[in-house]
């Protein structure tokens, strides 16, 4: 009797020691992941030592979590630490408004956590696609020089007013954003082309892409348009009122009316080689202007 009551008070004492153990672990586990951020990328710790965000001043691939929350901006370019592949550790940095991480050599980034971001530069990695539907503040996103073929979440980014996507692999481009002012996406593979619903555009760079047709009949605010080195073979500029520079050279234009843009300072249109006549209003004058010698100004186009 009694060797069965030590027994069974042995075995009490074993699983309370256990349950004990196994509590102390957890926490330290929770204490650890909270206190703490894991940096694998060595470059990029290295870089948080050298600006004293990283405080513990030690290359051991973590940082105080407190540290990261604290920054509100955060450049990485052309660092002396060595090429960032990896950002891993960025999710922590939930304070941050503006980033710049230009020419590295990063293949993706995940910046859901990072709501506040109003600023951002990705250009000259090696990214492919990218999610900024957790990022509503970005005002201004540079992802240039990048091999992307898919961007998401820009409608979400309601007060976004420059793009930079030029020099990266999209096929299609469709946008619904009304803040939108500035959008540069040259050296594409575009033959698709929407933005009937980003009403406030002024400028486009839309150079050196594949489009055979374009349509910007509700981009009323319309600037600058830049799109040589094209395919298009028609285009109606009649709801373009506001349009002072229009360079749309190296295309495949029949047919080119510009007499309803009086605003217009600079107009290259050179390299159609089936445009002869570029019609324009009597009285008309276009400052500055570049065309073929086989082609004309002329207020009558037959």
């Amino acid at each position: 009797m009694y060797k069965d009551f030590f027994v069974g008070t042995a075995i009490q004492i074993a699983i309370i020691i256990t349950i004990l153990i196994t509590s102390c672990s957890r926490n330290d586990s929770d204490s650890y992941e909270n206190q703490y951020l894991e940096i694998p990328d060595s470059s990029f710790e290295a870089v948080l030592i050298e600006e004293g965000i990283d405080s513990d001043g030690a290359l051991n691939q973590r940082m105080l979590r407190k540290d990261a929350s604290e920054v509100s901006v955060l450049d990485l370019n052309f660092s002396n630490k060595g090429v960032i592949s990896d950002l891993t550790g960025i999710e922590g940095f939930v304070g941050l408004r503006k980033l710049s991480v230009m020419q590295h050599e990063l293949v993706s980034i995940d910046l859901s956590s990072n709501t506040l971001l109003d600023t951002l530069y990705l250009a000259g990695n090696y990214i492919s696609s990218i999610d900024v539907s957790n990022n509503p503040n970005l005002i201004l996103l540079d992802v240039q020089s990048n091999q992307l073929s898919a961007i998401n979440g820009l409608s979400k980014a309601a007060h976004l007013k420059e793009l930079n996507l030029s020099f990266n692999e999209l096929e299609e481009f469709s946008i619904e954003n009304e803040t939108l002012e500035i959008l540069k996406i040259s050296n594409n593979l575009l033959h698709s082309f929407d933005v009937k619903r980003s009403i406030n555009l002024k400028n486009i760079l839309l150079t050196t892409n594949e489009l055979t047709s374009v349509d910007f009949s509700k981009n009323v605010k319309l600037e600058t348009l830049l799109i040589s080195d094209n395919k298009i073979q028609n285009i109606d500029l009649e709801h373009n009122a506001s349009l002072t520079h229009l360079y749309i050279s190296s295309n495949s234009l029949t047919d080119l009316n510009v007499g309803g843009n009086q605003e217009l300072i600079d107009l290259k249109v050179d390299r159609n080689p089936n445009l002869n006549c570029i019609k324009i209003e009597s009285g008309q004058n276009i400052p500055n202007v570049s065309i073929s010698e086989y082609q004309e100004l002329n207020t009558s186009c037959e």
